[in-house]
């Protein structure tokens, strides 16, 4: 059984979803219309996953993200909202949410990214990542090598310094003083602009090409 709690000021919008969610033998919903009283719902209940609406009166979905990670790192969090987000995608991800989800999505998308958070998983729609990518810069193709003319960010070769030297996640997330969720996105970015699918190659590649341009980790 999974065990989720979904904070809307809407209360509309929670009891028609609860219905819909709890059509689903797999799922039980509770509902929460005022985010003031969330922090000391989930104190009470171990919920397998949060959904949050990200604009709420009171405590708006940034903060109480922001509350309820401080508490507990490991809590599953999903942004659930009508609005576009991608120009607070980075600001969501330093905060350590586990993944998006708009309320226009099909009942099987609900259902299917609220499983992949109960595994561990981070979610971010297709639709979201193209507008995401349509903001960056094309990479040209080098007559060298081949491979795209890829800079690394500073955090991205802290991120590949760190697996070098054999650090999980975790580890990694600890160190650099962020959410282990934020290190994932992180390695998703790297993934993709390298055109990699695992650490070991991620670390391969851009030593081969590189790309790590820092010696050390600034302490």
């Amino acid at each position: 059984m999974i065990n989720m709690l979904l904070v809307d000021d809407h209360v509309c919008v929670v009891q028609g979803l609860k219905l819909l969610l709890e059509k689903n033998k797999t799922m039980a919903v509770d509902i929460a219309t005022d985010s003031r009283n969330v922090l000391e719902r989930i104190g009470n209940v171990d919920y397998d996953v949060i959904l949050l609406d990200l604009f709420m009166s009171y405590l708006n979905g940034f903060e109480l993200s922001k509350q309820i990670l401080m508490n507990d790192p490991d809590k599953r969090i999903l942004i659930f909202t009508g609005g576009d987000i991608s120009q607070y995608f980075n600001v969501l991800m330093e905060i350590g949410v586990s993944g998006f989800i708009s309320k226009e999505a099909s009942y099987e998308t609900v259902i299917n990214t609220i499983e992949c958070v109960v595994r561990g998983e981070t979610v971010l729609p297709t639709q979201l990542f193209k507008q995401l990518r349509r903001t960056e810069p094309k990479a040209e193709l080098t007559t060298k090598h081949g491979l795209r003319d890829i800079t690394l960010k500073e955090r991205e070769q802290k991120i590949i310094l760190s697996i070098s030297e054999g650090l999980t996640n975790r580890e990694i997330a600890d160190r650099l003083l962020i959410s282990q969720r934020a290190v994932e996105y992180s390695l998703t970015e790297i993934y993709h602009k390298l055109g990699v699918k695992s650490r070991t190659e991620a670390l391969s590649k851009a030593n081969k090409y590189s790309l790590i341009t820092l010696k050390e980790i600034p302490s």
